[in-house]
């Protein structure tokens, strides 16, 4: 895991703007293992819009510390959208964050199937005042520069997220 100058640049923007939305935000995060929780802690001063995060590697882990349903890992698995919105807004039920994201996937090099193969990421953004997103990509690479990639979209979306709200006067 490479804590790169572009990752930490976007969650120091992102910091700036939660820090002014008067937010906090936390993270449910499964490929990437921690890393976007990383990414966000190495950031000055991160303590001031950083609540929490939870690694939930396995079903077990979403189930117990995310209130993910059996049904609905069963039904869809653990990477699909449906997980990751359920991950998302469990961490905002189980956390004092006014926005969460959270990372579901395959970062390999095994694991992939046809229907999901290798790269597939999903990922969900959750806010109090707004309706969960999710959003599914594909990205390429080895196992590296998948969770790289994952971790610059969770990102990405957040900043859109804290932008798109109305602002605080």
């Amino acid at each position: 895991m490479s804590m790169d100058n572009e990752l930490i640049m976007l969650a120091g923007q992102l910091g700036q703007a939660l820090k002014r939305a008067g937010l906090l935000v936390a993270t449910a995060e499964s490929c990437t293992g921690g890393w976007l929780g990383a990414v966000l802690t190495a950031v000055p001063g991160s303590s001031h819009w950083y609540d929490r995060g939870f690694v939930t590697y396995t079903n077990t882990a979403k189930r117990e510390m995310l209130g993910v349903k059996t049904e609905t890992l069963t039904r869809s698995g653990a990477v699909s959208e449906s997980t990751a919105r359920a991950m998302a807004e469990g961490a905002l039920a189980a956390s004092h964050a006014g926005l969460v994201v959270a990372i579901t996937g395959i970062a390999g090099p095994g694991g992939g199937t046809p229907e999901k193969p290798v790269g597939t990421v999903c990922f969900a953004w959750a806010g109090r005042k707004q309706d969960t997103r999710s959003t599914t990509h594909h990205f390429h690479g080895d196992r590296e520069a998948i969770r790289r990639q994952a971790v610059k979209t969770a990102l990405e979306g957040l900043q859109q997220l804290v932008e798109s709200l109305p602002v605080k006067g």
